[in-house]
């Protein structure tokens, strides 16, 4: 697959939970917004309704997966090191947007900041740092 947008597609379409939350990826030029669509089965208060934090917590790790994957798309998936999630305000019923910055990528470990949103970028709801394990394909 040459097309960065289909190698995307294809890596999401493997994993179970990326489905199961209907996450897109679009692509602008080099830039990538990952789309997390608003359903029912993402609410964990539905008193606000807000999304479910490990909801939120899983989009950024994936935002941060395909944005690696798009940079380095000779390399396997990358495993997950650790990652830091702050929350900064409940993400209501409606779509959510993330952005991923590649901060470092080193031959074996890659710095990935995320920022999540809703209605403005410039009122994230949440965001994510993370340190990523980079594998070869061989």
């Amino acid at each position: 697959m040459s097309d960065p947008a289909e190698s995307i597609d294809a890596m999401l379409a493997r994993i179970p939970y990326a489905r199961f939350l209907g996450l897109r990826i679009e692509l602008a030029g080099d830039e990538m917004t990952a789309i997390l669509p608003f359903g029912q089965h993402l609410v964990g208060n539905p008193t606000l309704p807000a999304i479910h934090g490990g909801v939120l917590g899983a989009f950024m790790e994936m935002t941060a997966l395909a944005q690696l994957s798009l940079a380095q798309p000779e390399r396997r998936v990358p495993k997950t090191i650790d990652i830091t999630i702050e929350y900064l305000r409940p993400a209501r019923a409606q779509p959510s947007f993330a952005r991923a910055i590649l901060r470092k990528v080193g031959r074996r470990v890659a710095n990935v900041q995320v920022e999540c949103w809703q209605d403005s970028r410039a009122q994230p709801v949440a965001g994510m740092t993370g340190h990523f394990l980079l594998r070869t394909t061989a």
